[in-house]
């Protein structure tokens, strides 16, 4: 089933380590802080979208939205925590971003820029949805089972936000190749990258 989710519903070429999630259930305090910056970033990443291309009405229309409600995830992260007498604490390195951000191509016109940072978005919201489904499916915090579906769900309508809006910019069989050969990426990536129960990615 999560292979099946993982490819089926999401295109991701490899899914999580099955050992991901044991090991998350036992450091659900980092995960939720590494969760907490992720959410974060996700907003300001939208943010530098809609400052880096104003004129972009389809993107400012789509992701202005987002903006809040990723923001609105990171205070209901917060509020998890403190539920549990977790604080926030520094923020920690996100090597799985760092290396696809590696992955995005230089150069080419303003079109085929946006479109790099809008599919590798999606690939980060793909992958985000994967791990919350894994956290609602397999961890025994009844109260957080509950509150990661409910991300989930919304992290799945992100993805296909940032899909959608490649193809409004490109033509959709450049956008589609693009997007498989940045799947392919991820996969080796993913391989590379020692399995951690204490991040997100």
């Amino acid at each position: 089933m999560i292979d099946e989710s993982a490819k089926q519903v999401l295109g991701l070429e490899l899914p999580t380590d099955p050992r991901w999630v044991n090991i998350a259930e036992k450091n659900i305090e980092e995960i939720l802080i590494d969760h907490a910056f992720c959410e974060q970033k996700a907003a300001s990443s939208c943010i530098s979208l809609i400052i880096m291309y104003p004129e972009k009405e389809e993107l400012v229309d789509m992701l202005t939205p987002v903006v809040a409600e990723e923001w609105s995830h990171f205070e209901r992260v917060i509020e998890e925590m403190k539920k549990r007498g977790y604080k926030l604490g520094p923020q920690r390195k996100d090597e799985y971003v760092a290396k696809l951000m590696k992955v995005e191509k230089k150069g080419g016109s303003r079109e085929q820029q946006l479109v790099e940072k809008l599919l590798i978005n999606a690939l980060i919201e793909a992958r985000s949805c994967e791990r919350f489904r894994l956290l609602w499916k397999y961890i025994p915090d009844e109260g957080l089972q509950k509150f990661y579906y409910e991300l989930m769900v919304s992290e799945a309508g992100h993805y296909k936000n940032f899909l959608s809006l490649a193809k409004t910019y490109l033509p959709e069989d450049v956008v589609t190749k693009r997007w498989k050969e940045i799947l392919v990426s991820e996969a080796e990536i993913l391989k590379t990258l020692e399995v951690r129960g204490d991040r997100m990615h």
